[in-house]
């Protein structure tokens, strides 16, 4: 009996953000699909070992399991080693790294964060949740970062970039929630070529955070449509708190026409760093077909609760950016119903 019952919740939960309901009780399955399939492979053998007469109850049980793995399967697979991709191997005309990592505000192993900006030595650095503590444990990368964005906060949003030539139209808004800034800027990849980049770090739906995922979801569509009224190459990145093939995610990328990196590379989950087992990959970078990452690395653990991650972002020899995808009139209409909901 207590097999049957963890069956069924384990046939039915990976359904509930098909719902869309924005709880974060209904978004939960989305974030935890890696594991979910693991138990639901286990369940699948358990039953298989112990099932001694299958009546026709057993056998609904029986496919209506292998159909939820299936549906969670197709949802992750492209974003396995396995999925088949083109390396990215295109002629280049410019390039920028970005080092982007929540560091945890409580954390204060700050020379561990520079031993792994030592290593990669990237254009940009990107922390979040970083707090004036954090601001002091860095300020000797100054030397090499003069250029810097300051946004010290101690509600665990704080965010501080680093650059080691100047940026343009720098602009640090704060969308949807008082005290959760996003960073806007672009960075000169040549005289004539600009990088818009979009740096975001919106609350995530918990039960210690915000209820819903209306602010979260509302900043994403917020910043989509900013980016489809951009004609340049674009770049968003940072801890976005949600998965890359949750519905909100897709649609972001979707209306952008953006391309994300982990497809056939693999799922890179960055937090949480400690406990392996509950790992989800939360901190993500997508781009406009103009421009490839030809190098993505899961950086060493520096004490937070988030691994960081290394980008090498390069500009495609001739290549035009798109920034406008097709939506259709419903996704057009959930848009902006999103964006809404969380303001």
């Amino acid at each position: 009996m207590v097999l049957y019952i963890a069956i069924v919740i384990f046939i039915v939960s990976p359904f509930f953000p098909a719902t869309e309901n924005p709880h974060w009780f209904f978004r939960t399955p989305d974030f935890i699909r890696l594991q979910s399939i693991t138990i639901q492979i286990a369940l699948l053998v358990l039953f298989l070992i112990f099932e001694n007469t299958f009546t026709l109850f057993s056998w609904i049980l029986l496919i209506a399991l292998v159909g939820s793995i299936t549906y969670q399967a197709v949802k992750v697979f492209p974003y396995s080693s396995l999925y088949p991709r083109k390396k990215p191997d295109f002629p280049s005309d410019g390039c920028v790294s970005i080092l982007a990592g929540n560091v945890l505000q409580d954390n204060t192993q700050y020379n561990l964060l520079k031993e792994e900006i030592k290593r990669y030595n990237p254009d940009l650095i990107l922390t979040m949740e970083s707090d004036k503590n954090w601001e002091k444990g860095l300020s000797e990368i100054e030397q090499t970062y003069p250029y810097t964005v300051k946004i010290p906060l101690d509600n665990y949003y704080g965010m501080h970039l680093y650059s080691k030539i100047e940026l343009k139209n720098v602009e640090v808004n704060y969308h949807v929630e008082e005290g959760v800034p996003s960073i806007f800027f672009e960075y000169p990849l040549s005289k004539t070529r600009e990088v818009f980049f979009a740096c975001l770090h919106p609350a995530p739906p918990s039960p210690t955070e915000n209820e819903t995922s209306k602010e979260r979801d509302a900043e994403l569509m917020i910043v989509g449509k900013k980016i489809r009224k951009l004609d340049k190459p674009v770049v968003v990145c940072g801890d976005m708190n949600d998965v890359v093939w949750s519905r909100t995610t897709r649609l972001f990328k979707k209306m952008t026409a953006m391309i994300d990196p982990r497809i056939g590379r693999g799922f890179f989950p960055t937090y949480h760093a400690k406990y392996w087992l509950m790992r989800f990959p939360l901190d993500h970078l997508f781009h406009t077909k103009d421009l490839f990452v030809k190098t993505m690395v899961r950086t060493k653990n520096f004490g937070s609760d988030h691994f960081a991650m290394y980008y090498e972002i390069h500009h495609k020899n001739g290549k035009k950016p798109k920034t406008k995808g097709n939506l259709n009139g419903d996704e057009k209409e959930e848009v902006e119903e999103k964006i809404e909901e969380g303001k």
